[in-house]
């Protein structure tokens, strides 16, 4: 038997050369000449080199641009057409030309060889709107195909029934990660609740029943059963001209799979389940409005693009559709080939995810995909944090802008980043300075066009208690100058831009301070607290433009800011490197803030038990000494004598100043 497959290298693709390495025959998969290398890996990994063959060529050429040598030696060949787009988010021309164009060079080809043509379908030619079952025999039944997806799916089959070919037609279910590990290489389906799971996850404990929705069935199924369906049935004989739903039999209701997820992961489940044709109780004005209303529009599309859940996706909420399988299970029958049941391997499928293909998770890939030549303004970057981030946001291949007071100290780090391959430009300034800080990030538009990124870490510290500060109004007026003044006078720079094109992201560096309020630190954290009330009141007014503003509430980190009190050499803190760490979250979740399980606990007992917090407060100032002046005596004690209780709150307070 000989065989041809396209799509070869998909998500489906790759499991069905995995199946069709285990029979006899020979099997050719077109490829693009670009993805040869990764094909022939492929092949050398199933230990198939003697009978698969990579075929040059393009769906989207005539005759697939096999040449005819090719074309002679697949005559009466088997042609398994997998080749299509798999994106509900994919442009409609994307869709008509490898979908419908795609398909008609296959089925011309196919007539030309007198070949069996194998076509993967999809149950989306029923639409996202019907209602009731949708048999393996049903086609044309006036379903509505409103999205370019279905649309072109529906004309891709179209075009197969109209030819004159021997076919068979294949409609997978919403096609997940394999059973056997979870593996997969794209995201959509069930995936696009992920986040919103994760973002479950973390705010609310897993006991809490939470109320949602029943939805219609979801019919998902783990793409290496797909896969074995397609081998199994493809080889059975006396079949053409039949359609197949490789689909689950006992398919289970959106809210029912959701739940699956969330056991999987740990998460609060959907314990109360609400059907959502309950909303047609609501008066139709009511939702006519809602509809058209900009605020109410405005707000749903915030919440999707939150969670990263495209709007089309939202059709499955309201899906009705009931896909039978009869034909398919007959031709599976006795073959072993059976869908497995979700609960049986759910837990890889979101294990895999979030280890792999959560979008949030800082891996290379990650970093590189949102990095990859921005522009990345980092202050204080000639130390410390600002130096960490710098190396990290330089090694996944942004162009790091250096800024700091010290050129020589800045000129290393921009040696270090280009020796590692990244590109980095050193603009010296002290930005205590506003002339300066404006003179600076005037040159930096002009020499690079655009900031992608301003990380505000540049930063004064000062740790003196309010007694003695009553003839020092001047802590206050240099801690507010560098930490707010400096840090608005770049955001009002750079904002304009980053409008303009609808995307940027401002990172501030604030503190657990600002959380926690420490005593001492009175300068330090007021100033600290209005950058943070600033981003949180623009947040909302820039978001819509495609902006991101975010407050890391950083914790006590080891740099030459705390080095001058002795005291801290005896605190657990936290690394640069860590820090950078957090810095990388905020780019990749562009949340309004990032902190601290501690940070939280302490804005959350100062909300609801502020007396405690004072409380806690209050003994922290008695037991940690003060800090002498600069040319005072020394009234911390050494290293080595710092007291019990002194030691314990350190440790039991990790992060926080005192």
């Amino acid at each position: 038997m000989v065989r041809l497959v396209t799509g070869g290298t998909g998500f489906i693709g790759r499991h069905l050369l995995r199946e069709l390495a285990k029979r006899d025959g020979d099997t050719y998969v077109l490829v693009r000449e670009q993805s040869r290398g990764r094909l022939e890996r492929l092949i050398a990994s199933l230990g198939a080199t003697n009978g698969m063959h990579a075929l040059a060529g393009d769906i989207t050429t005539p005759g697939l641009g096999l040449a005819a040598a090719d074309q002679t030696r697949l005559h009466g060949a088997d042609i398994y057409h997998l080749a299509a787009v798999y994106d509900l988010e994919a442009s409609e021309e994307a869709n008509e030309r490898a979908n419908v164009g795609g398909t008609r060079n296959v089925v011309a080809l196919a007539e030309q060889l007198g070949a069996r043509l194998h076509h993967v379908s999809s149950i989306a030619v029923a639409g996202g709107r019907w209602k009731g079952k949708f048999t393996e025999d049903m086609f044309e039944a006036g379903q509505a195909l409103d999205h370019p997806y279905y649309k072109t799916k529906y004309e891709a089959e179209s075009l197969v029934r109209a030819s004159g070919v021997r076919f068979r037609i294949y409609r997978p279910g919403l096609v997940i990660g394999s059973s056997e590990n979870g593996a997969a290489d794209r995201i959509d389906g069930p995936y696009y609740a992920f986040k919103l799971i994760q973002r479950l996850r973390s705010a609310i404990p897993p006991w809490v029943p939470l109320v949602g929705l029943e939805g219609g069935e979801i019919n998902i199924v783990p793409v290496d059963f797909v896969a074995r369906a397609l081998a199994e049935i493809g080889s059975k004989p006396d079949l053409d001209g039949e359609t197949f739903h490789l689909t689950d039999p006992a398919a289970r209701s959106l809210g029912e799979v959701t739940n699956e997820f969330c056991r999987a992961a740990h998460a609060p489940q959907f314990t109360l389940r609400l059907d959502s044709r309950a909303a047609t109780m609501l008066p139709r004005e009511m939702t006519g409005m809602l509809q058209h209303w900009h605020v109410a529009q405005t707000l749903k599309r915030r919440l999707l693009e939150g969670v990263r859940i495209p709007e089309p996706a939202l059709q499955y909420v309201t899906n009705r559709a009931k896909f039978t399988c009869d034909k398919a299970q007959a031709a599976l029958a006795g073959s072993g080939v059976e869908c497995p049941p979700l609960h049986a391997y759910a837990w890889k499928i979101w294990d895999y995810w979030e280890r792999h293909l959560d979008p949030e998770v800082p891996t290379e890939r990650n970093l590189r995909a949102v990095l990859h030549d921005r522009v990345v303004v980092v202050t204080g970057a000639s130390s410390g944090i600002g130096r960490a981030t710098a190396q990290l946001v330089g090694r996944h291949g942004a162009k790091v802008v250096l800024v700091s007071r010290t050129r020589e100290k800045l000129d290393v780090l921009k040696a270090e980043i280009e020796t590692g391959g990244g590109r980095a430009f050193v603009y010296p300034t002290d930005l205590s300075d506003l002339e300066q800080c404006d003179a600076m990030i005037k040159s930096v538009l002009a020499d690079h066009g655009a900031v992608d990124i301003l990380v505000n870490n540049a930063g004064r510290s000062i740790r003196r208690s309010i007694e003695a500060s009553y003839d020092r109004f001047h802590d206050f007026q240099r801690t507010m100058q560098l930490n707010y003044f400096g840090a608005v006078k770049l955001i009002l720079a750079v904002l304009p831009g980053m409008r303009q094109r609808r995307r940027g992201h401002i990172i501030n560096i604030s503190s657990i301070g600002t959380q926690a309020y420490p005593p001492r630190f009175g300068a330090y954290v007021a100033s600290k607290s209005a950058l943070a009330a600033l981003s949180r009141c623009i947040g909302p007014e820039v978001a819509d433009d495609g902006v991101a503003i975010t407050n890391i509430h950083m914790p006590l980190v080891r740099t030459p800011m705390i080095a001058p009190t002795d005291m801290y050499k005896n605190f657990p803190t936290s690394s640069p490197e860590e820090a950078a760490e957090m810095v990388a979250a905020a780019i990749l979740t562009r949340q309004p803030e990032v902190s601290t399980r501690l940070g939280k606990l302490g804005e959350t007992v100062s909300t609801v038990a502020p007396g405690l917090l004072q409380f806690v407060m209050t003994g922290a100032y008695h037991v940690f000494p003060e800090s002498a002046g600069k040319d005072g005596p020394k009234a911390e004690p050494a290293e080595d004598e710092i007291s019990v209780e002194a030691a314990a709150m350190a440790y039991l307070m990790r992060g926080i100043h005192f």
